[in-house]
């Protein structure tokens, strides 16, 4: 077969498989099941191999094993299997190889291997992985800024956030309220109130899912607010009782509330009568609340 055959041969192939990501993206989203396969094949785990490959359509390619990344992560986020995330970063790592200037890949995949558990893999460390993968082949401040939201928000490590963060300042292009919150988290060690200076910064965001993630993350500090202010009540209610509440409509009954508190989204706070702590319902859709945060 010729070369310029064989050519047409691939984008024929690759175009066939784009469809195909497309109708299955398609179909989830229009609710419809699609069964787990029964084996968890990357098929090509090197960039190289991929390269050769795929020939001069990497970039076709690139799209295909992103669609991939995000058929994953959703399939994966509903899953109770062991094995839950273990691909997603060798998609995303893929993806990047395949083209290394694919920004969201870089950006929005670096948060989606940070999320917590059971949204996520929970893996930061991936993420910086990712995003350094990215600092490499493509210097741009939004790697950089995206490190530092990462130590920031999921490693708690405010000293490292606020590096990165200069970092990310120093660089072309960059806006000027990153070198100010470089110092404001340097100065305030991750109190909610820089947090949500910073999360506020991000709604001002050209992409979409940047601001998404921030407006969700701004309703995790509104729910973590309301459990502070619970668990004044739950002191208050035990110091005067002698004991605390056996669930929370006896604080409505006590008029203690007006009413069983809810979270950002209208979900009743859970309530454990053993241990009186006070957390997110099971069925919150708020994901998972930081694992430290100081005072307001």
């Amino acid at each position: 077969m010729s070369a310029g055959k064989t050519a047409l041969a691939t984008l024929a192939a690759t175009v066939v498989l784009v469809g195909a990501a497309a109708a299955v993206l398609r179909a989830r989203d229009r609710g419809y099941y699609i069964p787990e396969p029964t084996e968890r094949l990357l098929y090509l785990r090197s960039g190289s191999t991929a390269n050769r490959v795929f020939l001069s359509f990497d970039a076709m390619a690139a799209d295909i094993y992103w669609i991939r990344s995000i058929q994953n992560y959703g399939r994966d986020r509903t899953s109770d299997r062991a094995d839950r995330f273990q691909l997603l970063y060798p998609l995303l790592d893929l993806t990047t190889t395949l083209d290394p200037y694919f920004n969201i890949a870089y950006r929005f995949g670096a948060i989606l291997l940070a999320v917590e558990e059971p949204q996520g893999p929970g893996r930061p460390d991936l993420a910086i992985k990712l995003l350094l993968k990215g600092i490499e082949k493509n210097p741009r401040w939004q790697y950089p800024y995206d490190i530092g939201f990462v130590h920031y928000w999921y490693t708690n490590d405010y000293q490292e956030a606020a590096r990165w963060f200069e970092r990310a300042a120093a660089m072309p292009g960059a806006p000027e309220w990153i070198r100010p919150l470089a110092a404001i988290t340097m100065a305030s060690g991750g109190d909610r109130q820089s947090a949500r200076r910073m999360l506020n910064e991000l709604l001002s965001s050209t992409e979409q899912y940047i601001r998404q993630t921030a407006q969700r993350d701004l309703l995790k500090l509104d729910a973590v607010d309301t459990i502070d202010r619970l668990n004044a009540v739950l002191a208050e209610f035990n110091q005067k009782n002698g004991r605390y509440p056996t669930d929370l409509d006896e604080l409505v009954r006590a008029r203690v509330l007006t009413s069983v508190p809810v979270d950002p989204t209208g979900e009743p706070f859970a309530y454990d009568p053993i241990t009186h702590a006070i957390g997110l319902s099971p069925t919150s859709k708020i994901g998972a609340l930081p694992k430290k945060m100081n005072s307001r």
